[in-house]
């Protein structure tokens, strides 16, 4: 997938906001993705997106160079219902991350997850 399809996807939003079904879509398409999860470690191991890394919000700050060093790649984050990984887009977006989306929640996901 290219760039510019990836761009086109969220042009109309300029924060990034993607919804579930365009999240799956783009993570079929360009397995460079890489898909993180800002919840808290206990709502994780209750079920989370299959791939998915943890970066709870609270640590992203401290974090995030040891869980996401490449502030060059793709990012696509969720949380449970939007309101942190909002947050968590706004606070990769301080830190200098140049391709970062923000999925919303994962109960809007339809299309499946895992336990850890």
């Amino acid at each position: 997938m290219t760039t510019g399809a990836f761009w086109a996807c969220s042009a109309t939003n300029e924060y990034g906001k993607i919804t579930a079904e365009q999240g799956k879509t783009l993570m079929e398409n360009d397995s460079s993705i890489i898909l993180v999860d800002v919840r808290t470690l206990e709502e994780y191991v209750s079920g989370h997106i299959e791939g998915a890394l943890l970066l709870p919000l609270a640590s992203l700050s401290a974090a995030a160079e040891t869980v996401v060093p490449d502030p060059q790649a793709t990012y696509i984050l969720y949380c449970r219902s939007g309101n942190r990984s909002g947050q968590a887009w706004t606070l990769l977006k301080q830190l200098g991350y140049t391709h970062v989306y923000d999925m919303g929640g994962i109960i809007d996901w339809t299309y499946g997850t895992v336990l850890e």
